[in-house]
């Protein structure tokens, strides 16, 4: 596929390359959005699966395993390529291979069949995390402000993914919550690459605004401080994504009626706090990222653990506090890998991040079946999210400290 090439000077920027970027903007936040919608629509429609092919809960809910697995181990080679051929380019073959797996997994006539069209999802969905965002972190200005807008797309394609499958599926079927999604896929897809073709979006080498450069030791300690943190912060938004259906259906189902009542009020969840990811992009703007982090980590704790003994419509508000922790800290994680990782090496660096957080973290997703098959609930899977996160802020205080003199600069 051809390209824009990505340019190499360092000159200001001009109004067409402004308007690219825009257009970046745009479109890696439509990307964030659909690899969340895509992966999450199972989460919802397996309840309608359940009822449709007389399996249990448990077995179906085991399928979606291999497609977080591939959400995370797809990320290193898709952020290498990102970085040694086009960021553009992969963001096209993620909408056209998203689309197209959507499909065919909307046309499965077996469990076999549905977990092959799972996995591609999660193949091709792995794409956009490490390139989409070093992309963007390459053409912000205001890097955070940026991943706060970023991410709530991210959140809204999680708030969608409930209602548009429940939706879908209660009204047209089950295999419409993936092939009208999928369609939509591909033509944004198709749109994506005509601008390619027209050299209406760029793909810069250089960050447009550089901060000054870490030290080669505090690169190397916040590269495994953050494999830690950000693999406990991916176990809570995987486990805590894939189980609110659940856990809304035994423990607030009197509220709604029906499979779409369920998925609206997982969208209420991850719409009300896709909110707070704005604030924690002008917080790690405005304050350092390392105690934004450290506070997002902390704050979830305690609404966890209080959501173990809650039912009905004050479960549902503890849960938007317990998502909007989560959240909330993702645009100061991203800022501080940014800040201690060479931009010629920044794909493959979220790569490795999701590979952690959407991959090693998909065991988050398996805890959900298997805490329920052996407890009959999800209490116990609560009570592991608080202590991931307690893990996450215990380690966040061993990040290093901003505004020190760099003593030698990481290349």
């Amino acid at each position: 596929m051809a390209h824009h090439p990505r340019h190499d000077d360092d000159r200001a920027p001009t109004s067409a390359t402004a308007t690219s970027a825009r257009l970046g903007l745009g479109f890696s936040s439509v990307a964030h959005s659909f690899s969340h919608l895509f992966t999450l629509l199972y989460a919802t429609v397996v309840l309608s699966i359940e009822k449709d092919w007389g399996l249990g809960y448990d077995t179906l809910a085991f399928a979606s395993v291999p497609l977080f697995l591939m959400f995370g181990l797809g990320a290193v080679p898709a952020g290498w390529l990102g970085d040694r051929w086009s960021a553009p380019g992969m963001i096209a073959v993620f909408f056209l291979g998203l689309g197209a797996s959507s499909i065919l997994t909307g046309l499965a006539q077996g469990l076999t069949g549905l977990t092959v069209g799972l996995t591609l999802i999660g193949l091709f969905a792995s794409i956009y995390h490490p390139v989409g965002i070093a992309w963007l972190v390459r053409v912000a200005t205001n890097r955070g402000r940026a991943l706060g807008i970023n991410g709530i797309f991210g959140s809204l394609g999680t708030a969608a993914a409930a209602v548009v499958a429940g939706y879908l599926a209660d009204r047209f079927g089950w295999r419409a919550a993936f092939i009208v999604p999928g369609i939509v896929s591909l033509l944004v897809g198709l749109w994506f690459a005509v601008l390619i073709r027209l050299g209406r979006i760029a793909d810069p080498a250089h960050d447009v605004a550089p901060g000054a450069p870490p030290s080669r030791g505090d690169v190397r300690r916040a590269f495994w401080v953050l494999s830690v943190t950000m693999l406990m912060s991916g176990l809570i938004f995987q486990a805590t994504s894939v189980g609110l259906p659940k856990l809304f259906e035994e423990r607030a189902g009197g509220l709604v009626d029906g499979t779409f009542g369920i998925g609206l009020l997982v969208s209420v969840v991850y719409l009300v706090s896709a909110l707070t990811q704005y604030v924690g992009g002008e917080l790690a703007d405005r304050f350092p990222p390392r105690a934004v982090y450290l506070m997002a980590q902390l704050v979830q704790i305690p609404f966890i653990l209080i959501a173990v003994s809650l039912s009905g419509s004050a479960l549902v508000g503890v849960a938007v506090l317990m998502v909007s922790g989560n959240v909330v800290g993702q645009p100061a994680e991203n800022s501080l890998l940014a800040r201690y990782t060479p931009p010629a090496w920044r794909g493959r660096a979220f790569g490795a991040k999701f590979v952690l957080t959407l991959g090693v973290s998909s065991l988050g997703v398996s805890l959900v079946p298997l805490i329920h098959r052996l407890t009959g609930s999800l209490d116990g899977l609560l009570v592991a999210l608080a202590l991931f996160a307690g893990i996450g802020a215990a380690f966040c205080l061993l990040l290093p400290v901003e505004g020190r003199a760099a003593a030698a600069p990481a290349e």
